[in-house]
């Protein structure tokens, strides 16, 4: 095998190691999207979303479209550390993949305070561990009842 052909043997094998790209009616990967103060993690039950010391659930079957965009309807809670306060709250998640990167916002409608709340953009690749800074990520996410 000429090195020219190794070479490019090599890159699509690298290459394939993670989500393909999005297709119209695709889906969220499974497993851990993380960035700096943010995180992701996708299972069978539940997207649960970390930035901060706040922390939402959206369903897991959220469908991409053919530019690999979402919206999707979920919860939120906006003070969820050292100890959680407040109810879950409706919120609106949006976003997009491209490769192994998710770029993702959040409105939270916080019906205690009377106001709406942007969360975002946030950055997230997907393998990649979420660097969390003082707020802790769930290892394993509970599916936490999503609210609409």
């Amino acid at each position: 095998m000429r090195l020219g052909t190794l070479a490019a043997a090599c890159v699509g094998l690298a290459c394939s190691n993670g989500p393909t790209p999005p297709q119209a009616g695709s889906r969220l990967t499974a497993g851990t999207w993380g960035g700096v103060n943010a995180g992701v993690i996708v299972t069978d039950s539940v997207t649960h979303v970390h930035v901060g010391c706040t922390f939402g659930d959206l369903p897991p079957s959220v469908v991409l479209d053919a530019d690999g965009r979402f919206t999707a309807d979920g919860s939120y809670v906006l003070r969820a550390y050292p100890v959680m306060i407040g109810p879950k709250l409706p919120a609106q998640f949006s976003g997009r993949v491209v490769g192994r990167t998710l770029t993702l916002a959040i409105a939270v409608n916080d019906t205690v305070e009377k106001k709406v709340v942007a969360l975002g953009p946030i950055v997230v690749v997907f393998g990649q561990t979420p660097q969390m800074g003082p707020c802790p990520i769930c290892l394993v996410p509970k599916a936490m009842g999503i609210e609409r």
